[in-house]
């Protein structure tokens, strides 16, 4: 091996990728922006949990304990029922991660010196922020009980009681907290998700490096029966992917499948009219099938999965990724995957959701097939 023959070749693509003016963005731009949003959303750590609370005892007890609750900086009330009935619809439609539920008598109770219970209902489709939104709830209230002995009032009791207070955990959905019955519906999503938008980016500037972009120029066929044309194998694909994933999760992983089947593939068709419509605009705007690669999973894969909640909570997120979050179609599809898996949810439940898969998807086909134009150029 010569040395000067290699620094020729090291010059000569120098030069090429110096003249690939649109690749400088995916190679200096994209890895500084992939920092910059995995350095903020990819925490485990869980802030700010949307908290329903039920005060059936609405006394002075019961509100300096919610008082509590609320400066402790980790639990956010969304909202506040009147009976324990109204805490599945919060918990069921994901507005609410925990329910802290105080029962009639709690202020009597305590102030007789007896023991009161406080109960948490946590959605466990989240393994991981139920089980960490218990362990702060258990310290809030031993923090209460612990103050309320200092001051002479309640008994300190121990072993599964904090102060005068007993702690009533229960997870609905997992019970056991099993985190494969929240990353495996992840998975699914994820795996969709590469697979489509790097098949389908890669559609039209296969057709350009091929040389046979040009026998379709000369076709009939107008922008959006072409995209049609281009989509709809991809669609095949991922239907069939779905088809497979979902025995595997069921009888593999055990991850129960509560909800409608038909249901899961018909808004996963949906979705997949966002990823193949994204992956085809990132096709008309590249000239090479690499270019098409990397911009597919710098620019679009990888931002939609780190900031759309599939792995990390977007509760955790500064406040700007969480806005930018509802503009993520992976943000629906997920809440989707894990409601009809674990909470078994029906269209009734989930029709924001699938309207939102909706527009989304139509617009970034609609794009895509406006930007496609039947030119080499």
């Amino acid at each position: 091996m010569k040395l000067a023959r290699v620094g020729r070749v090291l010059v000569k693509e120098l030069h090429q990728l110096r003249r690939d003016r649109r690749m400088y963005p995916i190679l200096f731009v994209a890895p500084v922006l992939q920092l910059l949003a995995l350095g903020y959303a990819a925490t485990t750590d869980v802030k700010n949990v949307t908290t329903l609370v039920v005060d059936l005892d609405r006394s002075a007890e019961s509100r300096r304990l919610l008082d509590r609750f609320r400066a402790s900086g980790y639990f956010d009330f969304v909202g506040f029922e009147g009976s324990i009935a109204g805490v599945e619809r919060w918990l069921a439609s994901g507005q609410a991660q925990v329910a802290v539920v105080i029962a009639e008598g709690y202020g009597r109770e305590l102030g007789a010196g007896r023991s009161a219970a406080v109960q948490i209902l946590a959605d466990g489709s989240d393994a991981n922020s139920a089980g960490i939104g218990l362990g702060y709830a258990a310290r809030v209230v031993a923090a209460e009980s612990a103050e309320m002995a200092a001051r002479g009032r309640g008994p300190i009791r121990a072993v599964a009681r904090e102060g005068g207070i007993v702690l009533l955990p229960r997870v609905w959905y997992n019970p056991e907290l099993l985190s494969r019955w929240y990353m495996v519906p992840a998975v699914l999503a994820m795996v969709l998700t590469l697979v489509t938008t790097t098949l389908s980016s890669m559609a039209i500037v296969r057709e350009k490096e091929l040389g046979t972009l040009e026998q379709l120029i000369v076709t009939p066929l107008g922008a959006f029966e072409l995209v049609a044309g281009k989509l709809l194998p991809f669609a095949f694909i991922g239907i069939t992917q779905v088809l497979i994933v979902m025995p595997i999760a069921t009888h593999v992983f055990g991850v129960p499948l509560r909800g409608s089947a038909f249901l899961l593939v018909a808004l996963s068709a949906l979705y997949l009219l966002t990823t193949l419509g994204l992956g085809l605009l990132m096709s008309t705007l590249a000239r090479t099938q690499q270019q098409a690669m990397m911009g597919s999973a710098f620019l679009v894969m990888l931002p939609m999965i780190y900031l759309s909640g599939t792995i990390f909570p977007i509760e955790s997120m500064p406040s700007a990724f969480r806005f930018i979050s509802r503009f993520i179609p992976l943000t629906y599809y997920s809440l989707i995957l894990r409601s009809i898996f674990l909470k078994g949810a029906g269209f009734l439940d989930l029709w924001p959701e699938a309207a939102a898969l909706l527009g989304f998807g139509a617009g970034i086909a609609s794009l895509a097939a406006l930007r496609f134009r039947k030119t080499l150029d």
